[in-house]
């Protein structure tokens, strides 16, 4: 207990002293004793008292202090600040604003120690919400940039370049945690911010600790639009971003970061896709990735298949492995709305063999995300009719790999796999195949759906089927007409696509009409009248 009264007399009278050097005008460098003050509040730190260490090193700070006696009060700010016990009593006090007015002033190569550990507190200080506003009120954001590119501007070969390593891994911890307060997001969006970033990038190429957090930073801010356009816009943004990966290949943390990000800058706008493909060697460092990937997820499946039976728990997915494929695939699913680059693609034989394998090589219940992105991939690939089409080469062996999909219980993988057949359907081979199989019995159940969504490509597949004279018979016998005339009634002018989708399928199936009875049985009259109100909602129109 005496301890305790005397630590709080101590924190007392820090605060009472504190307020007289302020106010006689003596704190800095003019106070007469300041040598022997600074002596005696040295001896005090050793008191084992995080409170009465905030205290002293406030008033230290204040004594602007250099040296060795910097490096001391920094590092004693470090210990308050790591432990989160400390949070409520470091945000009641003035030690960020000290600590704000040490980076801002003192010299980067001569205190580059003492700025590592003062940057450290101020990284563990992100971490509190109050602290992190006050932070950015107080122009945190724009004191870190400045101080990167002092940083930036010390060049590899500089005997400083090494230690200044420690106080970037600081500093962008901090940007990382003030990259999801909005204000502070805003300021880091600014293309001055991502310049610097991508500096950093390029110097530090080679410390993969150093890359990882700075793409951590580049990751989270790519989620919105404003930085993806600022991004989009640093001209060497897709070069850095492919070295690293050619660089770091199997070092699964920073792999998904940069490819998430690729992925977010390739969903924006078409003009991000063509930059990025236009860079050398683009598909082939996606396309080295995949292989790479899809053999780590093979040899890590197959030995959990191994282990099932010795009471090996199943891992929860998607794993690291799956996780680099899943967004992998995102990044060529959204280069593939590009024509040019999708019909490029759809004749790369690599990029279809490997997305085909993983529809091979992996169920719907090892990692359902992975089946579906490769499903979509694959259907976008197969809208392209080109000469020397990986897509239109292995159409027979994707359609069997489709067939199990159809199976599924999932009723999001089921429409991605009836996209694929939309599309592959032109081809007279499939609809062989979707005869033979009697998929088509599939494709009328679905119009009982009443889902928009599973209707429609359940509705192409039965259109291109209608092509072939020889195949319009099973419409009437499987009860597809009266499925067809329903769905027509559900969506009607509200849809007018899939209304035409609707008309055209029962359009070929009628070419040859005898008597309309007969070819479309009981629901002749039905169809005449909505036929008739839909033209008369045209007329309106």
């Amino acid at each position: 207990l005496q301890v305790e009264d005397n630590i709080e007399n101590l924190c007392l009278a820090c605060t009472k002293l504190y307020q007289a050097l302020n106010e006689g005008n003596m704190l800095g460098k003019r106070c007469k004793r300041r040598r022997v003050l600074l002596k005696t509040l040295y001896k005090l730190v050793d008191i084992d008292s995080d409170p009465l260490s905030l205290k002293l090193a406030k008033i230290i700070l204040a004594m602007k202090v250099d040296g060795r006696n910097l490096l001391s009060v920094c590092k004693l700010a470090f210990k308050i600040c790591r432990n989160k016990e400390n949070d409520f009593i470091v945000q009641n006090d003035t030690l960020l604003d000290y600590l704000l007015e040490v980076l801002r002033n003192e010299d980067l190569q001569k205190n580059s120690e003492a700025l590592v550990y003062c940057m450290g507190a101020i990284k563990f200080m992100s971490g509190n919400a109050v602290l992190l506003n006050e932070m950015v009120n107080k122009g945190a954001v724009e004191m870190l940039l400045q101080l990167m590119k002092q940083i930036n501007n010390i060049k590899e070969h500089d005997t400083y370049f090494s230690n200044l390593g420690h106080l970037l891994v600081q500093l962008t911890a901090t940007l990382r945690t003030l990259a999801d307060f909005p204000l502070a997001r805003r300021r880091l969006s600014c293309s001055a911010a991502v310049s610097e970033l991508f500096v950093a990038l390029e110097q530090r190429g080679s410390d993969e600790d150093m890359c990882t957090c700075i793409v951590r930073i580049l990751s989270k801010l790519s989620s919105y639009n404003d930085f993806c356009a600022a991004l989009a816009d640093c001209s060497r943004c897709y070069f850095l971003f492919l070295a690293l990966l050619n660089k770091h290949q199997k070092q699964q943390g920073l792999v998904i970061r940069i490819i998430f990000i690729l992925g977010n800058l390739t969903a924006k706008n078409d003009q991000s896709r063509e930059q990025f493909f236009k860079e050398k060697g683009s598909i082939n460092t996606l396309t080295s990735l995949f292989q790479t990937y899809y053999e780590l997820d093979l040899n890590a499946q197959t030995w959990y298949h191994g282990r099932k039976g010795k009471g090996t728990k199943h891992l929860k997915h998607p794993s690291e492995e799956e996780d680099v494929l899943i967004k992998l695939i995102r990044v060529l699913a959204n280069l593939s709305i590009h024509p040019s680059i999708g019909a490029a693609l759809a004749a790369a034989h690599p990029v279809v063999g490997l997305l085909v394998t993983v529809l091979e090589y992996k169920s719907v219940d090892d990692c359902e995300e992975l089946v579906i992105n490769a499903a979509t991939t694959i259907n976008n690939l197969s809208y392209y009719q080109v000469k020397n089409s990986a897509v239109q080469d292995k159409k027979l062996h994707i359609a069997e790999m489709l067939l199990k999909l159809l199976m599924s219980d999932n009723m999001d993988v089921v429409v991605e796999a009836v996209r694929v057949f939309g599309n592959l359907s032109q081809h007279h081979e499939i609809r062989d195949f979707i005869m033979q199989k009697k998929i088509y019995k599939f494709m009328i159940a679905l119009l009982d759906s009443k889902n928009r969504d599973v209707c429609f490509p359940a509705c192409g597949v039965l259109l291109n089927l209608t092509v072939d004279k020889n195949k319009r018979a099973f419409l009437l016998e499987e009860g597809g007409i009266g499925k067809l005339v329903d769905c027509l009634q559900d969506f009607g002018p509200a849809d007018w696509q899939l209304s035409c989708l609707i008309c055209k399928t029962l359009w070929n199936y009628s070419e040859d009409i005898t008597s309309a009875a007969s070819c479309f049985g009981g629901d002749t009259d039905t169809l005449l009248v909505l036929l008739t109100s839909l033209l008369g909602e045209t007329r309106s129109l």
